[in-house]
């Protein structure tokens, strides 16, 4: 699984007022993963029933991550950051 998603995944348990949309790339295919109280979904293709599996591998691609409010209303999404490189959410949000 890739690094940055479980420490994203750790981020939201501990703070389950946020729920983090992750914009990645694995092998050729762009992916959407939403985050939210430790679990992560995959918007854009299936995610596996067994929540052990990872939805991004190791060599998957993070490109842009926005951070949200929760709950999560897709008619009126809550942005709180939005478009945030990996280390810019790193630096504010991990460290």
């Amino acid at each position: 699984m890739n690094n940055l998603l479980l420490n994203i995944e750790e981020y939201t348990k501990e703070n389950p007022h946020f729920v983090i949309i992750i914009r990645a790339e694995e092998n050729g295919e762009n992916l959407e993963i939403m985050t939210f109280r430790g679990f992560s979904s995959c918007l854009t293709g299936a995610t596996e029933y067994d929540p052990d599996l990872p939805v991004l591998s190791s060599s998957g691609l993070i490109s842009s991550i926005d951070l949200l409010q929760a709950p999560y209303n897709p008619i009126s999404p809550q942005y709180i950051e939005q478009n945030l490189t990996p280390a810019q959410f790193e630096a504010n949000f991990l460290s």
